[in-house]
């Protein structure tokens, strides 16, 4: 992978993407098999993608769409995760955010919602 084709990363930040990769928690891998080699609507996703000094969830490059989930962490940190949404709305990037207790009990929904998102 070519780190300059990243805007704003790092080779640390990059390698750190690739440890999530093989790390996804549970609610990231049922996301990732339903995304991955374009099975949602023939959509592109990459996994744990290196945008500026973040690593996001899952990215598609073709809509600069990005998707977050957020795990009983996320419930001590709400204004860490709005001001990076933020930044990234203002690089340009959409952001959708699901709780993992949503993704378990009810995966069709959010994929349903992705797309209604990506595709109005």
């Amino acid at each position: 992978m070519n780190p300059q084709r990243i805007r704003g990363t790092t080779p640390n930040l990059i390698a750190a993407a690739r440890q999530l990769r093989q790390n996804l928690t549970p609610a990231e891998k049922m996301v990732w098999d339903a995304l991955k080699s374009r099975q949602l609507n023939g959509l592109k996703f990459r996994s744990q993608h290196p945008i500026e000094s973040f690593v996001v969830d899952f990215y598609c490059p073709q809509h600069r769409f990005v998707i977050e989930l957020d795990g009983a962490v996320h419930d001590q940190q709400g204004e860490y995760d709005a001001a990076r949404t933020e930044k990234l709305n203002h690089l340009g990037y959409r952001v959708i955010r699901f709780d993992n207790r949503d993704v378990m009990s009810d995966l069709g929904r959010v994929l349903q919602q992705i797309v209604n998102a990506i595709e109005p």
